[in-house]
């Protein structure tokens, strides 16, 4: 058994859960309302505010899908709760980001700046000229847009100038090995 799978999902007192026969799972909170499909073969239950996620067989597919549905499932519970956050460090000499009309506006070392519509339900939140927090009740969309934010200057490994992410480690490499004047 997927020691992952079989674990409860606890579904706290303000929050509705419905499952429709196509397994077509849609979850209501305080924050919002996220609907996703799970795989037709996995089996539901919702009883007395705990949801189970069950697999009809051994099969590979099946024991892929056990833990899969359940951690996709709970991520949805805790995103209508409390909700996603990412944290993106910006270091680098002229680099700074801001918040100009509801757009996150970058300046990462190119001719102009770049600007970033956050897409809706998902907010973007510039606390520091070199912080950026991006926040939402979806995890996948909260980590796809912090990966795009990161991907327009990621940190370099010589000044270790770039985007990251808080907590990141970034490998440095030593530069030339020659010195002047060596012949």
């Amino acid at each position: 058994m997927s020691r992952i799978g079989r674990m409860p999902i606890a579904i706290p007192a303000d929050v509705t859960v419905t499952i429709d026969e196509s397994n077509l799972v849609s979850v209501k909170g305080p924050k919002g309302e996220l609907t996703r499909a799970i795989h037709k073969d996995m089996i539901l239950t919702l009883e007395d505010s705990v949801l189970v996620v069950a697999r009809p067989s051994d099969e590979k597919e099946h024991r892929s899908l056990h833990g899969l549905t359940r951690t996709l499932l709970s991520n949805m519970v805790e995103g209508v709760t409390k909700g996603f956050t990412k944290t993106l460090e910006i270091v680098g000499v002229g680099f700074r980001a801001a918040k100009v009309n509801g757009k996150l506006a970058l300046t990462l070392g190119f001719s102009h700046p770049l600007e970033i519509e956050p897409p809706t339900g998902m907010g973007i939140d510039v606390p520091a000229p070199n912080r950026i927090v991006v926040s939402g009740i979806n995890k996948e969309d909260v980590g796809a847009l912090a990966a795009k934010i990161r991907k327009y200057r990621e940190p370099e490994p010589y000044k270790g100038k770039g985007v990251r992410y808080e907590g990141e480690v970034v490998r440095r490499k030593a530069g030339k090995a020659g010195g002047k004047g060596k012949k």
